[in-house]
Parts: C-alpha cells; sequence; structure tokens
C-alpha cells in the first residue's frame, strides 16, 4: 500500500489489481509556500502525474533531478522511493525511503511504503519492522497494518496475519482490500466457507473490484464450487483483460469441469501475457497432451529448457513429460521449496521404549478411489497388537461404501478438512503420531504443508505421487529395486525403504463382477486380436503411438482399445492414426464403468502395451489380476519402472523390456504366436496365487517392518533393512 501523501491522517486505499496489496492513494502536501529545501506544488504534482501516467522513465528522470536539488525535502523522498519502485529499481527506492525517515523520524507514510519495498525484496523481517515502527507512531494506521498483514501471510504466519487484518477492520470495516485480505487469509487456514463471506463482503463494498472476484474464484475452486469459480473468474477479467494469473486461474477451473477445449486457451493467454510464468508453459503441454495434441513440439522443448535452467513446474505434470529423474528431483526441491518450504522445527516428545507404534494416514482419498482400492486390504489386516493407525482426511466428506470401510478399519479417523496445516501437524503431534505417511504427493488436492509442518518425527511419501518430493522434511520414501536401482539413488532426496518384491500394495480379494461381456456388446470384432491402453491420455505420446500404430498395420485385422478418457483426444487420436493409414475406426473407446464391472470386461482384451514416461500402475495392477498380461518398457524414473516392478513381483521378467526396439518386437511376436501368448496367459493365471504382487498379507507385515526401522531410525538408532524376500 504505497502512499504519496504529505503527513496528514491515511485515507482509504485501493488493492491493486495484480495482487493482494495496494496501489498509490494520492495526496500532495498541504497547501503552502514553497522554500528552498522543499519541492513547490507545481513540481510535485508534476511528478504525482507522470506516475499515474505510468510514463515511468521520464518520472524517474524527474525525480532524480528534484531528489538532487532538494535533499533535504522528505515528501520529496517518499514521492521519489514510490516512483523509483514501480520502475522496480526496490533497492534505491530503500535507500531514498530510508532518507525520508532520517529527515522525518516520525514519517509513517515513508515507513509504511518502505515495508511494501522490503516484502517485494523478500526482506520480510525488515518489512514487518517498517510497519511496526509505523503503527507505533500511529496504531489507528489501518493501511500500515494490512501490509503487515499481508506480510505475514507471505511468511507463512496466517493465525498472526489473521489477527492483525481483524484489528484493521476494526479501525475501518469497510476498506474493500482489508476484506479480501482476511478473505486470502482465511484460505491459506481452509476456512473456506469464512473466507467466501470475506470476499463477498469486499464486493458488496466495491462491486467493480478486480481482486475481490479473482480472490473469491480461488477459494470457489478450493471448494470444488467450479461453475461459481468460473463465473468469478470472468467478472475478474471483464475488469482487468489482461490479468494472466486469473487466466490461468480460469483455465484450471475449466479443466477441473471437463471443459478443456476452453481451458486451453485460457493457460496459453495466460502465458502470452506472461512468458515468464512456467506453470502456466507447464499447463499448457500438459493439456494438450491429456487432448492427444501433438503440435508445437517446441514447447515442450522450451518447457524443458527452462526447467534444466532455474525454471519450476508441477512435478506430477512433469512425470508425464520426461523421465530424466535427475530433471525431476531439481525440479521438485525448486517446486518445494517455492510452495511448501520447510518451517520451524517443531518439538517432539521424547522417543521411548514403545509396543505399540501410531501410524498416520494422510490423504484426500479416503473413498471410492484408485489409492483405496490398492490399500485398503493393508489397512484393514494391520496388526492392531503392534500398531495403532490414524487415518488424516482433507478431502470430501463422501460417504460411499469404501470410506465407511476405511473408518471401520483404523483405530480413529480425523477430518481435517477444515483446519490448517500447521493446525493438523498440531494435531498430529498432539496424538503422538510416530511416523506419518503422505498419500498424496504431488497430486490433486494435497496438502504438502502439512509436512512441511512436520506432523511427526519420521515422515514418509508413499503410493499417491511416483517420484521424489525434493523436500528437506520427508525422511524415507517407499520403493524397490525395481523402482530405483542403485545407481539411481541420487535421483530422490530422501532415504529409500526397499520393500521386497513390488513397492505397490495390492488388495488380494478385488471383486471382479460375474458380469461376462462380449466383444460385440463393447464395439470390438468378435474375431481379431484386441491389444489395449487403459492410462489416461495425458500419458500418451507420440512415441507409443507411433509403435502401436506399426503393430496395428502388421497385426492384421487388429484393433486398439483404448480409455475414454475425453472427447477431443478421441478426435485427435483418430486423427493421428489416420495420419499413420490406419482407419480411425480400428481406435476403439471404452466409456467408463463401476471398476468391477471394468476388471471383468478386460477379459475381451489379448494384450495390454504399456505407455513410457508415466506407466500403467493401478491400471496395470488391474490388468494382472484379470489375468490380462502387460508389455513395458523400463524407463529412468520411478514412474516409468512400475509395470516393470508389477511384472517381475508376479514372476513374469519376460514382459520387461528396456528399449524401443525390443518393446516393438516383444508386442508383435505375442500378438502374432498364439502359443507363446497362452503361455505366458497360463503362467499369469498359475502365479496369480502363488507370486508375491498380490499377496496382501506377506505385504502387510513386509511394510510394517519397514516402518518399524524407519522409527528406529529417526530416533537415532539403526538404518532401516528390509525384510529377507
Amino acid at each position: 500500500m504505497a502512499e504519496i501523501r504529505s503527513r496528514r491522517p491515511a485515507l482509504p486505499a485501493v488493492v491493486a489489481p495484480t495482487h493482494i496489496g495496494t496501489r498509490l492513494h494520492m495526496t500532495t502536501p498541504a497547501d503552502g509556500p514553497s522554500s528552498s529545501s522543499n519541492a513547490s506544488q507545481a513540481e510535485l504534482d508534476a511528478l504525482v502525474q507522470l506516475y499515474s501516467q505510468s510514463r515511468l522513465d521520464d518520472a524517474v528522470t524527474l525525480a532524480a533531478e528534484l531528489l538532487q536539488k532538494y535533499p533535504d525535502c522528505e515528501i520529496t523522498h517518499n514521492i521519489g522511493g514510490v516512483v523509483v519502485a514501480a520502475a522496480g529499481y526496490r533497492d534505491e527506492a530503500v535507500t531514498i525511503y530510508d532518507r525520508a525517515i532520517a529527515l522525518a523520524p516520525d514519517y509513517v507514510e515513508a515507513y509504511n511504503n518502505r515495508g511494501n519495498v522490503l516484502r517485494d525484496l523478500k526482506r520480510t523481517s525488515e518489512a514487518l519492522a517498517s510497519f511496526d515502527a509505523a503503527i507505533a507512531l500511529w496504531p489507528e494506521y489501518v493501511e500500515a497494518r494490512i501490509n503487515r498483514a499481508i506480510t505475514l501471510r507471505a511468511e507463512k504466519r496466517f493465525a498472526e496475519a489473521l489477527v492483525e487484518i481483524d484489528m484493521a477492520i476494526g479501525l475501518n470495516p469497510d476498506i474493500p482490500q482489508a476484506c479480501t485480505s482476511k478473505g486470502n487469509i482465511l484460505q491459506d487456514l481452509h476456512r473456506y466457507d469464512e473466507a467466501v463471506i470475506a470476499h463477498g463482503r469486499a464486493i458488496a463494498l466495491d462491486p467493480n473490484y478486480f481482486a475481490a472476484h479473482s480472490n473469491l474464484g480461488s477459494t470457489l475452486l478450493h471448494l470444488k464450487r467450479l461453475p461459481e469459480a468460473i463465473d468469478s473468474y470472468v467478472k475478474a477479467l471483464g475488469l482487468a483483460p489482461s490479468h494472466a494469473l486469473t487466466h490461468r486461474n480460469l483455465g484450471t477451473a475449466l479443466k477441473g469441469s471437463r471443459r478443456f477445449s476452453e481451458a486451453l486457451p485460457c493457460f496459453e493467454k495466460a502465458f502470452g501475457l506472461d512468458p515468464s510464468d512456467d506453470i502456466a508453459l507447464g499447463e499448457v503441454v500438459f493439456l494438450r497432451a491429456q487432448m492427444g495434441l501433438w503440435v508445437e513440439d517446441d514447447l515442450k522443448q522450451e518447457l524443458l529448457r527452462r526447467l534444466h535452467d532455474q525454471g519450476s513446474v508441477s512435478p506430477f505434470h512433469l512425470a508425464a513429460i520426461t523421465d530424466d529423474g535427475a530433471l525431476q528431483l531439481k525440479n521438485a526441491r525448486r517446486w518445494a521449496e517455492q510452495n511448501f518450504p520447510a518451517r520451524a522445527p517443531a518439538a517432539f516428545a521424547a522417543a521411548a521404549d514403545r509396543t505399540t507404534l501410531r501410524i498416520g494416514y494422510f490423504s484426500s482419498d479416503f473413498h471410492n478411489h484408485a489409492t483405496m482400492a490398492l490399500m485398503i486390504k493393508m489397512i484393514e489386516r494391520h496388526d492392531r497388537d503392534r500398531f495403532e493407525i490414524h487415518a488424516f482426511s482433507y478431502g470430501p466428506q463422501k460417504q460411499d461404501p469404501m470410506r465407511q470401510r476405511v473408518i471401520q478399519a483404523v483405530d480413529a479417523f480425523h477430518d481435517v478438512s477444515g483446519i490448517s496445516d500447521e493446525e493438523t501437524a498440531q494435531l498430529s503431534r498432539n496424538l503422538g503420531i510416530h511416523v506419518a505417511i503422505d498419500l498424496k504427493g504431488y497430486t490433486e488436492d494435497a496438502r504438502t504443508g502439512i509436512f512441511a509442518a512436520h506432523a511427526a518425527p519420521c515422515q514418509i511419501d508413499y503410493l499417491g505421487y511416483p517420484g521424489t518430493m525434493g523436500a528437506p522434511y520427508f525422511d524415507y520414501m517407499i520403493a524397490d529395486l525395481i523402482i530405483v536401482p542403485e545407481d539411481s539413488r541420487k535421483h530422490y532426496s530422501e532415504r529409500v525403504l526397499r520393500i521386497p518384491h513390488s513397492y505397490q500394495v495390492t488388495d488380494d480379494e478385488r471383486p471382479i463382477s460375474p458380469r461376462r461381456f462380449t466383444r460385440s456388446e463393447l464395439g470390438l470384432p468378435e474375431e481379431g486380436f484386441v491389444f489395449c491402453c487403459f492410462n489416461g491420455s495425458f500419458k500418451i505420446s507420440r512415441a507409443e503411438f507411433d509403435i502401436w500404430m506399426r503393430l496395428l498395420t502388421r497385426v492384421e485385422g487388429s484393433v486398439l482399445w483404448l480409455l475414454a478418457d475425453n472427447p477431443w483426444a478421441i478426435e485427435n487420436l483418430r486423427r493421428e492414426a489416420g495420419n499413420r493409414g490406419i482407419a480411425p475406426e480400428r481406435l476403439v473407446f471404452a466409456e467408463r464403468m463401476p471398476v468391477s464391472e471394468h476388471l471383468a470386461r478386460q477379459a475381451c482384451a489379448d494384450l495390454f502395451l504399456d505407455t513410457f514416461n508415466y506407466n500403467a500402475h493401478t491400471t496395470a495392477s488391474d490388468a494382472l489380476w484379470i489375468g490380462l498380461p502387460v508389455v513395458t518398457k523400463l524407463g529412468g524414473s520411478f514412474s516409468s519402472r512400475v509395470a516393470g516392478s508389477l511384472l517381475k513381483a508376479i514372476g513374469l521378467p519376460d514382459l520387461v523390456t528396456e528399449s524401443l526396439q525390443a518393446y516393438e518386437s516383444l508386442a508383435l511376436e505375442l500378438a502374432t504366436d498364439s502359443a507363446r501368448l497362452q503361455e505366458v496367459k497360463e503362467r499369469l493365471a498359475a502365479n496369480r496365487t502363488t507370486h508375491p504382487l498380490f499377496d496382501t498379507e506377506a505385504f502387510t507385515r513386509n511394510f510394517e517392518q519397514l516402518l518399524v526401522d524407519a522409527d528406529r531410525e529417526s530416533a537415532g538408532r539403526q538404518s532401516p533393512i528390509a525384510p529377507a524376500a
């Protein structure tokens, strides 16, 4: 909240559209004759006018002249500091404000403006001291209190920020930027319903207040009230059409509504308006992949170039774009530093001998979700004589049968959806959780901040996100020798807990529908070979697709059965098939259906073809459970090695390849040699009940032992050692 004013009581200011701060509220020095040490009214008016017209080069030139002409005029220094800061010379602006304060130690506006610039320079402790000085001189200085709250929020000191903004609103309840700032803080505290009210109050005070509409959209987005979020973003952009971040946020809301063709232009617009926005670029590249739009690979290469430099994007998106483990680690570290920095170390109860280990699972997916489909039986089979199991749920309160199974399976179920990350971590510490396990990683709706706030003395990431978190507060990750071979350990910030066989838990009692599908009812030919891949469309790239089309060319009468992920992918993949000389109708798309029926219909396929950078994970487990062979290729990252891990755990290492050529040759051999394919299917059927992949009881015991060993090491004892295979 920069102010150009004389030292008179402050008037309300207006929030700047580009961030939750304020722009200048311009008043001029009190009327009176100028002196040789003070700039004249006309000179100050000229400087303010240049600033107001955004003629910053001219304004800086004039400011320099006035500062040289009037070295002892504090008002000239305050205005000069605002102008110089707006032009990007923030360090120089601090020096100019320092001079204004030296000339007039009670100049509250200069302290306030200095604090804003220091915050922009990331010198937040000095910024807070500057705001404190202004408030000490004038306790009713509302603007300084608002800016102090904004700075505390930037420091993630949300509880203190809320106290400060409430004080500002208590002094003047009719300042719109105070209300929307409160809404942002309440959102940070996961008090979303209250945040909606606060943003609504700001809009009631000023219906044309861009920031309040945009911020309301973001709160509604968190609440999954997507149509309302979209409406708020559209209103905001009507007021500020060139605001890049709001275009990106609108794209996110549209993408969440599966309106991909509308979301993509929003991300492209955001990147066009702000070419430094790596996240917007990442969204463009990822969404184009999800839609099967394989155009402008130069954007993908530009993204990778930026990430090799100092950029960062969603680690989940990057997993589908490249299997470069070193780059994924570099990106994850920057992502964690920028978005989820470690909080101050927490105090934990002193370690003591204990017979019961308290385990906390943290997730938004304690309902009918792929993660729970894999994990539920292990949760139910934990040894309650040795372990006390807690579930910390911050997702939607879906009252489905899976959620009820989880609630019945654990010792305590904690709904933390309405409290902050810090409060959740404190709850975990108060409960004495020894090992906290993050089941989300960097996937949608994750709350990594809980772990940044230190929920337990031992913290592990597992299952939900296939890669390194790159954060110092995660002690361990769980993998196996296929997922993380010895020469790849350097690509993971965590210590690797190696579990025998495969890292992926499974449920060896998953129900398969008794329904017997016919090929014709699924749109498949009654005769002919059926290749399939039920991975999400974002995993499919040119590399796989080129091979798949060559297989269709060489295997007469064959078809490729894919998941009907979205209508744009269907249209674009069929077009790509046509471009490669394959009749588009040879690509058949399967609509979504209940999981047990989806499992049953896979009996109509002959061979599952895996994707490369991001393998089949749960989908590979599904295929193997139903008896459908999977051909995969090992890559260089966690996500590109999962299917290989599953196949080796079920005794089918011969279906794991290490090159594009070997992958294609093996798939062609199995499709053209019925005896070989039949032998593989028979071996899979036999191994299904005799090999480790689908032995939940044995997996649970191995998993528990790793937790015990990790807990011991976190208390300064021996290194974790996986149990013998």
